[in-house]
């Protein structure tokens, strides 16, 4: 599972070894992103032959003039794919394997690898990973902020943090790599984590898989390649989980939030057995599903993280930034920051952790998801709802029919944050919870949430 790298002995430069592996080999990299850029670097400093290739024009990228100075030759364009003469092609999260050119090269020898491929299989220490459709930034960074409570060293990466195979030399037998995998990632992994979860499962990212099926089955490989030795946690309440149960071959862990478990909660807190480990009162963060969240990060650290620590992380940790964030009070109306929520189940998450009905500005890019529980969910939790973006109007039929007419259609997305604040009355709360991805308007969540949190300040 872990500890089987040819890079074992301390009194070497794993990097260096590793990097070394490559030198004169033609190296390829599709897509250069946080996930492939740090490792060029690395393996062209080593002797490699690196080349980059993109659908998109690169040359607006920081680092292009740089890299062609440096003598990188550089594919792009819709024949970005053509004319594939490298050894080894690293690819990045959004690259599908399967693309023609690619299983054609994979066919001629290509070896066809990723960033998260290359650290499980050179990574000195254990690793926990943690992948599902709903919470795995939160129960990722929970777990990483357990294990230093208790005193141990961290490596937080993957999906969120660092580029942990740029960062081998740093990573001591004796730590932990925690890592955060997406469906895109998981989907070109032939290797598991020691230790896995899977938070929930519903659908997403339709866009990119090719049904729901397959999205299930690049979950999947967190811990399908997992032997006797390996844990898996896995949400009761969750109906997936009881499928991927029947396929561990390591131990199974339950969390839940309606019955007994391995780990679970209830009014008064969580548990671990019959055994109340923090009270509900001591967890800082609101909502019901970071519940689920701190439940799963206790199952994953079992036996690694002290109770003591458990319950000073519940005091201290208010959430992630974008997730139910809070963004400031002003005239007695409270405005969050939940621009991660790309998929109605996110938004009922979000919505379900007040206690009175919120005004919600709700909509964005199109992943092709099912809409349709948006609809009761904001008759029961929304006050009103403002709707933006590419998704807008496919949410306005949502709404339309159950009956809901609460709600404003906008193109801009300043003027939805202006009319969501006119709609709210001292008490109430505002939040940006879009049930949808970004990219109508934005780079990414993240951007999307910071433009809301601006437009906020400036009201």
């Amino acid at each position: 599972m872990y500890g089987e790298s040819l890079w074992k002995r301390r009194d070497v430069c794993l990097l260096s070894a590793y990097a070394k592996t490559f030198t004169n080999q033609k190296v390829g990299f599709i897509g250069l992103g946080v996930s492939n850029l740090p490792v060029l670097r690395i393996l062209a400093n080593a002797g490699a032959v690196c080349s980059v290739r993109d659908k998109k024009n690169l040359r607006d990228n920081p680092s292009f003039a740089e890299l062609e100075q440096e003598g990188l030759v550089f594919h792009c364009g819709e024949d970005y794919l053509e004319n594939i003469d490298e050894d080894v092609l690293f690819l990045s999260p959004a690259v599908r394997p399967d693309l023609p050119a690619l299983a054609e090269a994979r066919a001629r020898g290509v070896r066809l690898t990723n960033e998260m491929q290359e650290f499980f299989l050179h990574c000195p220490c254990p690793i926990i990973g943690i992948t599902g459709s709903d919470g795995k930034t939160t129960t990722t960074t929970l777990t990483a902020k357990l294990l230093e409570a208790s005193g141990h060293r961290v490596h937080l990466g993957g999906n969120i943090g660092k580029n942990l195979l740029s960062t081998l030399d740093d990573i001591q037998k004796d730590d932990f790599a925690v890592v955060e995998l997406s469906s895109f990632q998981l989907f070109k992994m032939n290797r598991s984590p020691a230790i896995a979860a899977v938070t929930n499962l519903s659908p997403n990212h339709l866009d990119w898989h090719v049904d729901m099926q397959e999205y299930a089955d690049a979950k999947e490989n967190i811990f399908a390649f997992q032997d006797e030795s390996g844990v898996l946690v896995l949400n009761k309440d969750d109906e997936y989980a009881h499928e991927y149960a029947k396929k561990a071959r390591g131990r199974i862990k339950w969390t839940s939030g309606l019955e007994k478990a391995d780990v679970w909660f209830d009014d008064n807190g969580i548990y671990r057995g019959d055994k109340l480990i923090v009270r509900d009162d001591d967890i800082l963060v609101v909502g019901r599903h970071n519940r689920y969240n701190f439940a799963q990060a206790i199952c994953l650290t079992e036996g690694f993280a002290t109770d003591d620590a458990i319950r000073e992380v519940a005091r201290s940790f208010g959430g992630v930034e974008h997730r139910c964030e809070f963004v400031r009070e002003k005239d007695g109306v409270r405005y969050y920051n939940s621009s991660i929520d790309s998929s109605p189940t996110r938004t009922a998450a979000c919505l379900t952790s007040f206690k009175q009905k919120v005004v919600v500005i709700c909509g964005g890019y199109d992943k092709h998801i099912p809409l349709e529980p948006l609809g009761e969910l904001f008759v029961h939790h929304a006050k009103h709802a403002v709707l933006c973006g590419a998704t807008a109007e496919k949410i306005e039929n949502v709404l339309k029919s159950v009956g809901y007419t609460d709600y404003t259609r906008t193109d801009d997305f300043a003027q939805a944050v202006q009319i969501a604040s006119s709609h709210a009355a001292q008490g109430d709360c505002v939040v940006l919870s879009p049930a949808a991805a970004s990219f109508d308007m934005f780079v990414n969540f993240a951007q999307r949430g910071e433009t809301f949190k601006k437009l906020v300040k400036e009201l």
